[in-house]
């Protein structure tokens, strides 16, 4: 079986042909938009969306092409439905919706956090229930994946993102963009000790993360130094941002880890996914973590954390296995929780 998935709901343009046969990912093409928005420090999703228009015909032409296969060889196409910027989100529905009714194969809407979620299961045998820490520039999530399209979330942020932060932090700190790559290679010298910053929520219980409050003492850092930093200052912040990050993170997780066996005391795997689990700190500590948990740790290798039509092409096989389609009048959703049954949260930066 192939599968076509498409990845739309961001700043890169990407596809994939996934098989359920070895080797798994037979294509994974990915345009990066990152020359387009760097001029505007972040992402604009007006730009985003043309961009998308522009690039991802010959994006699915080229991961065809790759895979040596030819439309008539697909079993399904899948796009990611949701959440994102509901723009390029459309673009790339729209494209799998018209490439379905032209060959007469399934249609399958994938959420776009589930596609992150799943990817550990195509590097390795991920067995359900498992424990994911999903972080990236518009997410921070502990769920439980108990299984496909099932989620029991343990905590999500109150306000914003760890990337997000990363993000933010790196435009303080003159660093440039995208922060999160950034700040990791300024920290590599930095001496975090210098200037301590605060670990949001750590100790406290339950699951949730803030760091719009960590943002806010790393800029009166900077104004303390008359917002002219030298280089050993960079360093230094960005060490110290990292390091508060990472310690937030892991203190969540930890605390997740207690009542993931609880509720399973069978389960095994400490899973994390998306952009900032590339962040090689965090890594280290998480392996650190599920050791003494007794959890085998699982991170999908750096091409599969950032956006990618792998992830998505191979969330649509599992559907597709699964039996679950969605008809061609699927409406693209800005915000979609993988879990619906979770208590909301109130806060500035909150995507469900």
């Amino acid at each position: 079986m192939f599968v076509l998935g498409i990845e739309t709901s961001c700043d890169e343009t990407a596809a994939a042909v996934v098989s359920d046969a070895a080797p798994l990912i037979r294509s994974n093409v990915v345009f990066s938009q990152l020359a387009e928005h760097r001029p505007y420090g972040g992402i604009v999703p007006e730009v985003a969306a043309r961009a998308h228009l522009t690039h991802l015909d010959p994006v699915i032409e080229r991961a065809l092409v790759e895979a040596g296969i030819g439309f008539d060889d697909l079993d399904a196409v899948a796009a990611t439905g949701g959440p994102g910027l509901i723009g390029g989100v459309i673009v790339g529905v729209t494209e799998a919706k018209a490439i379905a009714l032209a060959r007469g194969l399934p249609f399958i809407a994938v959420n776009h956090l589930e596609g992150h979620a799943l990817s550990a299961r195509l590097v390795a045998p991920v067995e359900f229930p498992f424990l994911l820490l999903l972080v990236s520039g518009g997410h921070c999530q502990l769920q439980i994946v108990e299984g496909i399209g099932r989620y029991h979330r343990l905590g999500t942020t109150i306000d914003d993102a760890a990337g997000e932060a990363f993000d933010k932090g790196a435009k303080l700190l003159g660093l440039g963009y995208p922060g999160g790559p950034a700040i990791e290679r300024a920290a590599a010298t930095g001496e975090a000790k210098r200037v301590p910053l605060p670990r949001p929520m750590a100790g406290r219980a339950g699951c949730n993360f803030s760091f719009s409050g960590l943002k806010t003492a790393l800029r009166v850092a900077v104004e303390k130094r008359g917002g002219l930093l030298s280089v050993t200052d960079q360093a230094d912040l960005a060490a110290s941002l990292q390091d508060s990050i990472v310690a937030s993170l892991i203190d969540r997780t930890e605390q997740a880890t207690t009542l993931f066996r609880d509720r399973y005391p069978a389960g095994t795997t400490l899973v994390v996914a998306g952009g900032v689990a590339a962040n090689a700190a965090l890594r280290r500590k998480l392996t650190d973590l599920a050791a003494n948990a007794g959890l085998d740790f699982v991170a999908p290798p750096l091409a599969l954390c950032t956006d990618n039509g792998a992830m998505i092409a191979w969330a649509g096989l599992e559907r597709l296995k699964a039996g679950l389609v969605d008809a061609l009048d699927f409406a693209p959703r800005p915000r979609w929780p993988l879990d619906p049954n979770a208590v909301p949260v109130r806060g500035a930066g909150i995507k469900a």
